[in-house]
């Protein structure tokens, strides 16, 4: 174990660094769907939302490795649910007992999975504010900056994604 642990690190890291190329390559198919002049194109925005969907499951995974089962229940999970809902799902066709004038389920579901991690990385960056004020370093403050940066991005994607049935703009990239 200490060999594998040398050479690859914690296993929570590790999962981490696979699920962010797993995002990666969803994040292309997302790309390649709104690429094209007809865009989007459904299959390959499917292909994005499922590979998303195993990035989540990853993410999930990770988070737990790490050590913050809850994020990893509100974060992983409920993104997961949304994305592979996302799938499956072909927009336009109900969903019982989901009401019709309500946003797309899948959709609200993966922007509901931003906001904890996005609360924890806001609680992250009050805990480094005081550090640097009392002259510590700026660079506490680079990992919460970035992924709140990071955060509000994939909420725009996830808000444009929104617009799957209808025409919606061409630069999508999520995670």
């Amino acid at each position: 174990m200490a060999v594998i642990e040398y050479f690859a690190g914690s296993h929570g890291t590790v999962a981490l660094t696979l699920t962010t190329l797993v995002f990666f390559w969803g994040g292309e198919a997302y790309h390649r769907a709104w690429a094209r002049p007809d865009a989007p194109d459904p299959t390959l925005n499917r292909l994005g939302d499922f590979l998303s969907g195993l990035g989540a499951i990853g993410l999930g995974i990770a988070l737990l490795l790490l050590g913050d089962p809850l994020l990893a229940a509100t974060s992983g999970l409920l993104h997961a649910l949304g994305k592979f809902g996302s799938t499956f799902h072909r927009p336009g066709t109900p969903i019982p007992m989901w009401p019709a004038a309500w946003p797309d389920p899948f959709r609200s579901a993966v922007l509901a999975s931003r906001l904890p991690a996005m609360l924890a990385t806001t609680v992250a960056l009050g805990r480094a504010l005081p550090e640097v004020w009392s002259g510590g370093s700026f660079a506490a403050l680079a990992m919460p900056l970035t992924l709140l940066g990071c955060y509000l991005l994939w909420t725009k994607a996830d808000l444009l994604l929104f617009g799957v049935g209808a025409k919606a703009p061409r630069q999508i990239s999520t995670c």
